[in-house]
C-alpha cells in the first residue's frame, strides 16, 4: 500500500508540475490544444476513458476482447495440476474469456464528457479431476454496465488532464450454473471466474494526463475500481488499482503505433458464496483470487482522415504479462488481444 501511495503522489506531483508550466493565456489557438483527431490521439484500444471531447461531439465504439489463461501458477512460481489436486478435487487447465463491448461518449460541454459501456461475455474453462478425467464449463451473458463522467481539468500547450468518476451497475449474472461430472446430473453454481457480473455496485475514480508533439503522443492514467457492497450471495469481487503508461508514434497522417506498460493490483474476493464448495476446485476458494501484475502492450491505430468515413478509427492491441504474483494457486495470464472500431465527430 505504501508503494501505491508513493506512485499516486509522484504521479500527481508530476502532473501538477506540467500544469504549472502551462501558458495561462486563455486565447490559445486550436493548434496549441491537445487533440484526439490524430491517429495517435487515442490511447491504446485496451485503455478506457482516455480522452474527452469538445461540446456537442460524440463517439461510438465497439471492442472485441479475448483473454487467454493457461497453466497454473502459485505466487511467482509455476505450479502443476498435482499441486492443485493436493488440496482440491478439480484443477483448471485453461480458460478463455471473450467480451463484446459497446460504448458511447457525448460532451454536453467542453468541461464534461459522458460515457457509457455495456458488454456481452463468454467464458470457457477446461478442467481435470484427480482421476484424470477432463470436462468443460461455459457461461455467457450480459455483463455489468459502467457509466462515467469525465471532467476536463485543462487543455493547453498540447497537454491535457481530466478526472474520471464512474458507477458500475450490476446488470450481469452471479447465478451461472452448469451440470458437472460430480453433480449427479444437477446444475450447480459455478465458481467466481465463470460469472458474467459482479452483483455489486461499484465506483471508479481516475486521473489521466496526456501530451503531444508533432510525431509522438504519450499518456499516464491512474484508476481505482472499488466494489461498494456485498452482493446477494454475500461476497464481493476484489478492488482493482491500475497505473497505465503509454507512448505512441505517428507513421504518416493515418497510422500510429504504441507501446504500453501497466501496473495492476487486484485484491482478493471478500467473504464467500455459501453455495460454492471451496474444496471442490481452486477457483471456488476465494484465497485463490487477485494478485499483482506488470503488463506490456503493443498497439496499432489507423484513422480515416478524409471522405465520407472521416473520423472512423480501427485499432488493435496485444498485451502480455512481464510479471505476475498470484494469490494462492491460479491459472496464469497468457495474453489479452483487443480489436476495436471507433467513430467520432470532431
Amino acid at each position: 500500500m505504501k508503494n501505491i501511495l508513493f506512485v499516486v503522489i509522484l504521479y500527481m506531483a508530476t502532473s501538477l508540475t506540467f500544469a504549472q508550466n502551462e501558458n495561462h493565456n486563455t486565447h490559445n489557438s486550436d493548434s496549441s490544444l491537445w487533440s484526439s483527431s490524430r491517429p495517435d490521439g487515442h490511447a491504446p484500444i485496451s485503455v478506457m476513458a482516455d480522452h474527452t471531447h469538445h461540446k456537442g461531439e460524440f463517439m461510438f465504439s465497439y471492442r472485441y476482447m479475448t483473454m487467454d489463461m493457461r497453466n497454473l501458477r502459485q505466487g511467482t512460481e509455476d505450479a502443476t495440476t498435482a499441486d492443485a489436486h493436493a488440496n482440491f478435487m478439480v484443477a483448471p487447465l485453461d480458460m478463455v474469456m471473450q467480451m463484446h463491448m459497446l460504448g458511447a461518449m457525448y460532451a454536453p460541454s467542453d468541461k464534461i464528457t459522458l460515457m457509457a459501456m455495456a458488454n456481452y461475455i463468454e467464458n470457457d474453462m477446461n478442467l481435470q479431476m484427480r482421476n484424470g478425467n477432463r470436462f468443460n464449463t461455459n457461461t455467457s451473458g450480459i455483463g455489468d454496465v459502467m457509466v462515467n463522467a469525465l471532467y476536463s481539468i485543462f487543455n493547453k500547450n498540447r497537454k491535457a488532464m481530466h478526472a474520471q468518476f464512474g458507477i458500475n451497475i450490476p446488470t450481469g449474472s452471479i447465478e451461472e450454473k452448469n451440470v458437472l461430472p460430480v453433480s449427479m446430473g444437477n446444475a450447480v453454481q459455478l465458481p467466481y471466474p465463470m460469472q458474467t457480473g459482479t452483483g455489486s455496485f461499484g465506483t471508479k475514480l481516475g486521473l489521466t494526463y496526456l501530451g503531444q508533439c508533432d510525431l509522438f503522443s504519450w499518456g499516464h492514467q491512474l484508476t481505482g475500481f472499488i466494489n461498494i457492497n456485498n452482493n446477494d450471495q454475500d461476497y464481493k469481487f476484489g478492488n482493482r488499482y491500475s497505473f497505465n503508461n503509454w507512448i505512441a508514434a505517428r507513421a504518416g497522417e493515418n497510422l500510429s503505433f504504441s507501446v504500453r506498460l501497466q501496473g495492476l493490483l487486484v485484491d482478493e474476493i471478500s467473504r464467500a458464496n455459501p453455495l460454492i464448495n471451496p474444496m471442490m476446485v481452486t477457483t471456488a476458494d476465494t484465497a485463490n483470487s487477485g494478485g499483482t501484475f506488470i503488463n506490456s502492450g503493443f498497439g496499432v491505430n489507423y484513422m480515416i482522415k478524409n471522405g465520407g468515413l472521416k473520423g472512423l478509427r480501427f485499432a488493435s492491441e496485444i498485451t502480455t504479462p512481464l510479471y505476475q504474483d498470484l494469490n494462492g494457486i491460479q491459472l496464469k495470464q497468457n495474453y489479452n488481444l483487443t480489436f476495436g472500431i471507433q467513430y467520432a465527430t470532431h
